[in-house]
């Protein structure tokens, strides 16, 4: 089995559109998952499947640390977070190597 690797990252529905923050040990995983619908709950409901930005970290305490900080930051933040790596909000899940 893989080692894990910790990362945060942000789903959104749409360009601009709603936006969802998570953390997980395999980011290519989670992000397909989102994707095809196979997580209940939010993002499913809310049709967030394209992986717009993602950070890894060395540990699952930074990660659930960032995590947390970034869901506290308003929406500007957020956008412009996304905006200044991904400007063409484009989906990055195929380009995620865990």
């Amino acid at each position: 089995m893989a080692p894990k690797q910790p990362a945060v990252y942000i789903m959104a529905s749409k360009e601009r559109g709603t936006l969802y923050i998570g953390v997980t040990g395999n980011l290519r995983r989670r992000a397909w998952e989102h994707r095809e619908g196979l997580v209940e709950g939010f993002t499913r409901r809310y049709g967030v499947k394209h992986m717009v930005w993602f950070e890894h970290h060395p540990d699952f305490p930074s990660a659930i640390a960032r995590e947390k900080q970034l869901k506290k930051w308003n929406r500007a933040w957020k956008l412009d977070l996304i905006k200044t790596s991904n400007p063409a909000w484009r989906d990055l899940w195929e380009n995620v190597l865990d």
